[in-house]
């Protein structure tokens, strides 16, 4: 069964798809991400407005569609199981979108898409979540003849957008911050306040529509708490049964070990886990987690210098939750009063450390931080090829003694920015400072394209 909200809310994926089908030539779509972050839902809604014909199949819902792909998997062969059950479909070339859901529950149907890539004339999408997790199963990739993409939960410009914030406004914050320049007062406060909501609220559809209905934060709370429920079922369904308690402990320990000081990922944190265990025993838990796109991590490097990658210590992470919502509804029943108050340095910066992983993590960001000899910024990432420091404040406090080691003649980090409670500016160390929503319109991902000269 479909889920359909009563508010439409603008996801800048169907621009993605968009382009996709446009093409002259393409590849099928294997859409992944977390459950519940609307991927069933986006893509029935762009194929009823841009198909004359659409097929769609749960296989969750319905297993016995499976046995379509039991056989040979050339079109014409699976073409023909499907115009059974679908009779009254036209298979016409270029207006016909199959909508493969669930697909980890079908592996056969995944191998397929290498047939309908290479054949060209129907427009395919998988989708499913917990997609790493079946790797065993499925018998052939279908290496080259699938473009993936993943859908997250809703990020602060897509958030603003379900409020019915103006692209007038959303490019005018986006300019501010690209042009280090202060933003208005009335507008700085009124985002702000709509960052903070954000924060209780996340993104995931669910969570967000119901905000707009109810305006009540208890209800929000509730359906957090539901989805965190079905995450719990789906460890309980798919995880192998000798770790199915050691995952749903591990998740359960995210937000102690986000506030704490030192947020580094502690085994010893992890309910259950024993004297001497660690990764050994929970390591498979995290990958667990990960592969079901629930947990990020965020790597210590060993010096802050490019490479990043090469220098990242693969032992020695934080781990943040795929949409900060989830994590505060898994938080003390004070914390989003807090939060609704301006507090956003309750439980130690843990809400705003997660929601700066989220959006650069949206953006594709690998997740890095540095922290050695008392020193610890919380993100490193790597802008046109100059090394940044990114410190998260959360609290009132300005001095940045770890930023400015860094970016001393010690460690020669070449850019500092803050992230705070402030407006735009750049301090005489040359340090820029913004509010803590800019991690939204910051670093953007270059065009790489390469433009060639015009050929004879």
């Amino acid at each position: 069964m479909l889920v359909h909200y009563n508010n439409m809310l603008r996801r800048k994926i169907t621009d993605d798809l968009l382009k996709w089908k446009n093409a002259p030539k393409k590849k099928c779509i294997l859409l992944k991400g977390a459950r519940q972050v609307g991927k069933t839902y986006i893509v029935d809604d762009f194929a009823k407005k841009n198909y004359g014909n659409y097929i769609y199949i749960n296989f969750e819902l319905y297993p016995e569609m499976k046995k379509i792909f039991d056989g040979n998997l050339d079109v014409d062969s699976i073409v023909r199981g499907l115009s059974t059950h679908f009779p009254k479909i036209k298979f016409k070339p270029g207006d016909l979108m199959i909508f493969l859901d669930e697909i980890q529950n079908c592996p056969n149907a995944r191998v397929s898409l290498k047939s309908f890539s290479l054949d060209g004339r129907f427009d395919v999408i998988a989708s499913g979540s917990l997609l790493g997790l079946n790797y065993k199963e499925v018998s052939s990739y279908p290496v080259g003849y699938e473009t993936i993409m993943e859908l997250r939960s809703l990020d602060f410009e897509e958030f603003l957008w379900a409020f019915g914030i103006s692209d007038e406004i959303i490019s005018y914050l986006s300019d501010s911050v690209k042009k280090k320049v202060p933003i208005t007062n009335g507008i700085l406060e009124k985002i702000d306040e709509y960052y903070r909501w954000y924060a209780i609220t996340g993104g995931m559809p669910e969570a967000v529509n119901i905000f707009i209905e109810t305006n009540s934060f208890g209800e929000v709370i509730s359906v957090q708490k539901s989805i965190i429920a079905g995450y719990m079922n789906d460890i309980s369904k798919y995880a192998p049964d000798e770790d199915k308690k050691k995952i749903w402990e591990t998740f359960r320990s995210v937000p102690s070990q986000l506030s704490r000081e030192n947020k580094k990922f502690r085994y010893s944190g992890v309910n259950g886990c024993g004297k001497g265990e660690g990764s050994e025993e929970y390591g498979s838990s995290l990958l667990w987690l990960y592969d079901a796109g629930i947990i990020k991590f965020c790597n210590n490097l060993q010096e802050p210098y490019a490479p990043l990658a090469m220098n990242m210590i693969p032992d020695k992470f934080k781990v943040y939750l795929h949409d900060t919502g989830l994590l505060v509804s898994m938080m003390d029943p004070g914390v989003p009063i807090a939060l609704l108050g301006g507090d956003m340095k309750i439980n130690k910066g843990a809400i705003a450390e997660n929601m700066t992983a989220e959006a650069l993590s949206k953006k594709d960001i690998p997740l890095l931080y540095f922290a050695k000899n008392k020193l610890e910024v919380e993100f490193f990432i790597n802008v046109d090829g100059i090394v940044t420091a990114l410190e998260v404040r959360s609290g009132n406090n300005k001095r940045s003694k770890s930023l400015d080691v860094v970016m001393s003649s010690k460690y020669e980090v070449e850019r500092g920015i803050k992230l705070e409670k402030t407006n735009i500016h750049t301090d005489e160390k040359g340090v820029e400072h913004y509010p803590l929503f800019a991690s939204s319109f910051l670093f953007e991902l270059p065009d790489l394209r390469i433009i060639r000269p015009n050929q004879s």
